[in-house]
């Protein structure tokens, strides 16, 4: 080759490699933004390690729900829980109970009045004590007392008046009388105390069923000259039970009546004569159920297994005058 022609090649060379840095040198430009997009999904991702951070408290949500702070409060389960991760776990444990304090604030005052008072008020009166439904003694008129009392007395029933009784928790009688014979000649064994409604009840029942019933089925005994009575005034809830309704008898408004003694023969015990078909059953359904236009709730042998062996009688006020007879 001559010089002229290699000279050539040189130059084109030189010019080919001016041409190559140019271009790559305008590439460069190209590949740069490349490094700065790196960074952005780098930026993106840059959230996920801060859960990542935010994970080591997770440790301490594991200590949060402990069982002591909720064996500490109980009462507000609701309220423990959403703080009990940020009070336990560090040492601003004596700070942070202070605002949890005051969110449990309102409503450990109604609990700490419903313990004492609800166990009674929540209580239905089939599950209440005497003590706990805070009875009192029903008040008796003066005027309509005076006027039983003359009614006693009219019809020769023989009784004493004696100071008021009062018991507690709703047990007594505010104007009592001691009933010694139930009409003139027919005495009451034991000695009755009861309120003067119940005694002129009874009187009552006996001169215008008993009495004209027993002539009836029973001639041949005689007249009867004796009431023998189980329980009249007693301070108790019904049937003897530990809870439920306060019974009448512990108002002075009932009386139980077990026999009834003639003049001859036997005594007429009061049992289940349901299927008795003699005179003497006769007699003694008659008398049971004459018993509720006297009284209020009459109770037979037939009503249940706590009356097998008497008549319960009571003058206990309802609505409507409605009565119980059974």
């Amino acid at each position: 080759m001559t010089e002229p022609d290699a000279l050539r090649k040189l130059s084109i060379l030189a010019i080919l490699l001016a041409a190559t840095a140019i271009l790559a040198g305008a590439r460069l430009p190209l590949h740069g933004p490349l490094p700065r997009a790196k960074p952005e999904p780098a930026e993106t991702t840059s959230p996920a390690p801060l859960p990542d951070k935010a994970e080591p408290p997770a440790p301490e949500d594991v200590p949060a729900p402990q069982p002591k702070p909720d064996a500490k409060e109980p009462e507000a389960p609701a309220q423990d829980r959403p703080p009990a991760p940020q009070s336990e776990p560090g040492k601003s444990e004596p700070s942070k109970p202070a605002p949890t304090e005051p969110m449990q604030g309102p409503p450990l005052p109604p609990a700490g009045l419903k313990s004492p008072q609800t166990p009674e008020e929540e209580k239905p009166p089939a599950e209440q004590t005497l003590e706990e439904q805070h009875l009192t003694i029903e008040p008796e008129s003066d005027a309509e007392h005076a006027e039983c009392t003359a009614a006693l007395q009219a019809l020769g029933v023989l009784f004493k008046e004696t100071p008021r009784i009062d018991d507690g928790n709703g047990c007594g009688i505010d104007k009592p009388i001691i009933v010694s014979e139930a009409l003139p000649g027919i005495k009451l064994k034991p000695e009755a105390t009861i309120r003067c409604p119940t005694a002129l009840a009874l009187a009552r029942w006996m001169k215008e069923s008993v009495v004209p019933a027993a002539s009836a089925a029973l001639p041949e005994q005689g007249r009867i000259t004796t009431i023998n009575q189980a329980t009249s005034y007693m301070c108790r809830l019904r049937n003897g039970a530990e809870t439920g309704k306060i019974s009448e008898h512990a108002r002075g408004n009932a009386i139980d009546i077990a026999s009834f003694h003639f003049e001859k023969g036997e005594d007429v015990a009061v049992r289940s004569r349901r299927e008795d078909s003699t005179l003497t059953g006769a007699f003694q359904r008659t008398v049971s159920a004459a018993g509720c236009l006297y009284f209020t709730t009459v109770l037979d042998p037939e009503s249940d297994a706590a009356h097998e062996t008497h008549f319960h009688l009571d003058v206990i006020e309802r609505k409507g005058g409605y009565r119980y007879c059974h």
